[in-house]
């Protein structure tokens, strides 16, 4: 059914808790919006998240709002995210605005100049409102952090700003949820509360039914309706940072001994990690994260993936016990670094006047300044050798997103770069990476999503473990999700009050 709505409405997603999934609500409602005939677009005023997405224009943005774009159907912009937190320590963030780096502050630092932020904020939204029908915005961790509300950028500063109507999700699955959404309101200010239009009840597992009596006394304490209770998902959808349950549960995989495995290493500031969310459409593929030695074994293919602090994970894999099990291994599997995980794999790391010894695998040095690189790139792979050798020419393509720049320590004429490419934004083409034996390093993500180089990776795999296992997608992983993004929005739309919710979208101007 088609709802009538005007140009510029919005509806904004706000949550009692970090991880109460107002990403994934915000997805389905883009998806339920574009269904119903309406141009849609997310928006994030301030995210942070160490996954990060590299745009054609070579900007910077958060990856939830990817995702959100891509349930809308329209290219990812960084006008959806225009503030990016960068997590650099326990107390500072990289800072990125409009896709670009601003600099490295600590949280207090932060905390008084993000009122500066607004301009940046505001004339991101208002370019997304003149080109569609209705905003979906989500907020970041829980409007009641009565400590951060001061100069409140994401939550209710900015529904205040927008007159955003505002729905507030809690997660039941935690347990206390009628506690976090009457506790959230009360501690909301008068004005505040007054936009929100509407409660939800999200990953509900079990009989609705014997839910019924609370919902109804929620509904009278808050003098709010419960316009949904949302059931637990689990969809093969790219997750946005370390609260993944990606992490904690691997691909069931019964017949192991046969399927290929592949171990990714859970660094403490482990980024990016989607570059590995193509290894699900592989049935006889088990892809695991390993967060202890004792855990590793003797895998397939062992990855080291990104990280956004390269010396203090390099560290942590020393003191953790991981440099000398991955050593140990390296000559009986494969070994892959991406980007920062290249960075670990060579000789030594040089960051703000510090040297650390990297894990010694490849002759190169990483050394790190001001400057950032991002981009997207092409090319195709240079001739390997060891163990991936049959993917040698392969064709190519992802992004990348590092700061330091990585030199061979090779004698001239001896280097082993692991690609040729070329940059979209300079035109500049290059070498890529460097390879040695079956060690690998590659600042190249989404590398695994080219056509033909996972077939060709499993393939190898496959045979020099003397297995034979299917190098077939069960589905493209653009169709897997695509139904994945129908999946949510139809169970969304069957168990929200969506003529509610249009009504509160046509009450508001934005």
């Amino acid at each position: 059914m088609l709802y009538t709505v005007s140009m510029a409405k919005c509806i904004m997603i706000q949550g009692t808790m970090s991880s109460a999934g107002k990403s994934l609500l915000a997805a389905a409602l883009c998806r339920i919006f574009h269904q119903d005939g309406y141009s849609v677009a997310p928006f994030k005023s301030q995210n942070m998240a160490l996954n990060s997405f590299v745009t054609s224009e070579g900007l910077e943005m958060g990856r939830a709002q990817v995702m959100q774009a891509e349930a809308a159907c329209i290219e990812p912009s960084v006008l959806m995210n225009p503030i990016l937190l960068k997590p650099t320590s326990d107390t500072g963030s990289q800072v990125i605005v409009n896709g670009e780096v601003l600099g490295v502050m600590s949280a207090k630092d932060y905390f008084s100049y993000k009122k500066n932020l607004w301009k940046p904020i505001l004339d991101a939204y208002n370019a997304l409102s003149a080109e569609n029908d209705i905003i979906v915005i989500e907020g970041a961790g829980s409007p009641a952090e009565i400590n951060l509300k001061q100069n409140d950028i994401v939550n209710m500063g900015l529904a205040q700003k927008l007159n955003a109507p505002v729905l507030l999700v809690g997660d039941i699955d935690r347990g206390g949820v009628f506690a976090q959404l009457i506790g959230t309101l009360v501690l909301l200010e008068e004005q505040e509360r007054s936009l929100v239009k509407g409660l939800v009840i999200n990953k509900f597992r079990g009989d609705k039914g014997i839910l019924a009596p609370g919902i109804k006394m929620l509904e009278d304490k808050a003098s709010l309706p419960v316009v949904g209770t949302v059931p637990y998902m689990k969809l093969l959808l790219d997750d946005e940072d370390s609260l993944t349950e990606r992490f904690s549960v691997s691909k069931d995989n019964s017949a192991s001994k046969s399927s290929i495995d592949i171990a990714v290493i859970r660094l403490p500031h482990i980024s990016n990690f989607s570059d590995f969310t193509v290894f699900d459409s592989y049935p006889d593929v088990r892809i695991r994260y390993v967060s202890r030695a004792c855990e590793l074994g003797i895998p397939d293919l062992l990855i080291i993936p990104g990280t956004k602090s390269t010396s203090a994970d390099m560290r942590w894999l020393r003191e953790s016990g991981f440099e000398g099990v991955i050593r140990s291994c390296a000559g009986e599997t494969a070994v892959m670094g991406i980007c920062g995980g290249f960075q670990i794999l060579g000789n030594s790391i040089e960051e703000d006047g510090l040297h650390e010894k990297g894990l010694g695998l490849l002759p190169v040095k990483t050394v790190f300044g001001k400057s950032k690189i991002r981009t997207r790139v092409s090319g195709t792979l240079h001739d390997l050798n060891g163990f991936l050798a049959p993917l040698s020419g392969l064709a190519v393509e992802g992004y990348e997103i590092h700061s330091g720049v990585t030199e061979s320590e090779c004698r001239v004429g001896k280097e082993s770069p692991f690609a040729y490419v070329q940059d979209s934004v300079t035109g500049q083409k290059k070498q890529d990476g460097c390879f040695d034996g079956n060690i690998y390093g590659t600042y190249i993500h989404g590398i695994f999503d080219a056509d033909g180089v996972c077939p060709a990776l499993i393939k190898a795999l496959a045979e020099r473990k003397g297995v034979a296992v299917s190098t077939k997608m069960v589905k493209s992983v653009r169709q897997i999700k695509n139904e994945q993004y129908d999946l949510l929005a139809q169970t969304v739309r069957a168990s929200m009050d969506m003529p509610y919710i249009y009504d509160i979208i046509n009450s508001y101007e934005c």
